[in-house]
């Protein structure tokens, strides 16, 4: 059986950072790289630049793709991360950590391309989930993955 190498995409997109006031203003302009990876099928990253996070260092949130996808629709999440349409145009990424709350609106059309492209490559359905799951169990226990 041909074997697939894995691929990751990564997009770079305007938002705007919603903060408290006396941090720059109500909003923050800023460049955030949404990754997918064909290894880690079910998930996307946010990836927040050092400029913009309270521990001066690039902080990544990892989430499932279908609450994003879900989230370009209708209000969806629980826990640390919520998603939810505001408006037409923007979708707004809601995320919870012990030191605090980020609230991050998004261009939805550019949400949508990120999605488009990452089914293209691994369609709804099509994820493999076992070797998530072997990944995880391996990293968990400290085990060498097999090949």
């Amino acid at each position: 059986m041909p074997t697939t190498l894995p691929v990751t995409l990564e997009q770079p997109v305007r938002a705007r950072l919603v903060t408290a006031e006396g941090r720059g203003g109500p909003e923050r302009a800023v460049t955030v790289t949404l990754c997918y990876a064909s290894a880690d099928p079910l998930a996307i990253r946010l990836a927040f630049p050092a400029a913009v996070t309270l521990a001066g260092v690039e902080v990544a949130w990892s989430f499932a793709r279908a609450l994003l996808d879900e989230g370009l629709r209708a209000p969806t999440g629980a826990g640390d991360v919520h998603v939810w349409p505001c408006g037409r145009a923007r979708t707004v990424v809601e995320l919870h950590a012990p030191e605090g709350m980020a609230v991050v609106q998004f261009d939805t059309s550019a949400l949508r391309r990120f999605l488009q492209r990452s089914y293209a490559l691994v369609p709804a359905g099509d994820e493999d989930v076992t070797a998530v799951v072997d990944r995880a169990l391996a990293a968990l226990f400290g085990r060498p993955q097999r090949p």
